[in-house]
């Protein structure tokens, strides 16, 4: 996941490539009729545990970013969360000081 998001221009920081953040946790869900899941079975709550990925990107990349992750995620409907953030740095301020 992290490779292909990164491909796809997700986590450049300055002189950085694939930056990323990651938390694990518990994921759970029940699959309802007509689902496929990759991970339990229809109509039965299923808790797994799953690791929630941050990473920056251009605007511009947001379609690029989520269908690469989309075409290597194992889940049927991965759930994703995009939202624009200022990762600027203030006005005279140098990453590289």
């Amino acid at each position: 996941m992290r490779q292909a998001i990164g491909d796809a221009g997700a986590g450049r920081l300055g002189h950085y490539s694939h930056c990323s953040f990651s938390l694990d946790g518990t994921g759970k869900f029940t699959p309802l009729p007509g689902a496929n899941p990759a991970v339990g079975v229809v109509g039965s709550p299923e808790e797994v545990l799953e690791t929630r990925i941050e990473a920056i990107y251009p605007r511009s990349r947001r379609n690029a970013v989520v269908a690469a992750a989309l075409s290597v995620h194992p889940y049927e409907t991965p759930a994703f969360m995009t939202f624009p953030v200022d990762a600027s740095l203030p006005d005279g301020a140098s990453s590289l000081e």
